[in-house]
């Protein structure tokens, strides 16, 4: 019988649900304040253009017009951000999901220096890699270009991915790999139609983490490129702010169409990442 059985029996009240409600107001109050900046962005972008500390707290009469300015000015940088996104997304995974494989089923001598190596480049200040790659990229003739841009962001999440990955691969059972190699698979099969498809939801969560690097990247976009050229939405942003200080409503606005598609990915991608990874390979 279950100490909350036994109290309720003996007529004791339970007390429980009253021990409860102040962590219950905490959280509320917490993710309150986690909200409202985004509350604010929203209410600002539908509101005339105006200071930011005299925006109303609510609109009262919203308007699209900021929307309508961002997409305007701002739109092309936000294709450039899904073209540099997306493509640093297929190259990460193309490199870093072979290479966990390898790194978790072949044993092989610095195997676990390789690794360290990987955990220490996440440690490394990204302005300092802009800076490595800003020279290398000169050289290359590869600034002020999408490929610049697609190989840098992809430099900067390979290492992670790999990590990410070969911590899921390892725990894949090895029988599931030798019953495929017996039955006449070669290795690359036995990755590609074994490995890959059980594996989905680590190279979705790299996918993820992947395309949020990317698309929120400030750093390696003012470093390596100069033109509007080539310019992701968080550099747009940076110098429409300059240039329209006192247009709040267009700033705002751009924000929150930059932030729909980083939140319509993690809301698809939830519950691939908080799938049973294990559970699922044996299944």
């Amino acid at each position: 019988m279950s100490e909350t059985r036994a109290l309720r029996l003996a007529g004791v009240p339970n007390r429980a649900p009253a021990r409860k409600w102040p962590m219950t107001v905490l959280g509320i109050v917490f993710l309150g304040i986690m909200v409202f900046p985004v509350y604010w962005m929203i209410n600002s972008s539908l509101q005339a253009n105006s200071g930011a500390a005299s925006t109303d707290w609510f609109p009262i009469h919203p308007t699209i017009a900021g929307y309508v300015t961002a997409i305007h000015q701002q739109g092309g940088n936000l294709v450039t951000s899904l073209v540099i996104a997306i493509s640093a997304v297929v190259l990460t995974l193309v490199v870093a999901t072979p290479a966990a494989y390898g790194l978790a089923r072949f044993k092989m001598r610095g195997m676990t220096a390789f690794v360290l190596v990987l955990l220490i480049t996440q440690m490394i200040p990204t302005i300092v890699i802009a800076n490595a790659l800003y020279t290398l990229f000169n050289d290359w003739g590869l600034l002020n270009s999408y490929l610049g841009l697609i190989l840098a962001d992809s430099a900067l999440q390979i290492p992670f991915a790999i990590i990410l990955m070969r911590a899921f691969m390892a725990s894949i059972p090895q029988s599931l790999v030798e019953a495929a190699l017996v039955d006449g698979a070669n290795n690359f099969r036995a990755f590609t139609a074994i490995v890959v498809p059980i594996s989905k939801n680590a190279i979705i969560t790299a996918a993820l983490f992947t395309f949020l690097g990317a698309w929120g990247d400030f750093l390696l976009a003012l470093t390596l490129t100069s033109t509007p050229a080539v310019r992701p939405i968080t550099l747009g942003i940076y110098n429409y702010i300059g240039a329209n200080v006192t247009q709040w409503g267009p700033v705002m606005a751009t924000a929150v169409i930059a932030s729909i598609p980083a939140g319509v990915l993690l809301i698809i991608a939830q519950k691939y990442i908080a799938a049973g990874a294990l559970g699922g390979a044996i299944k």
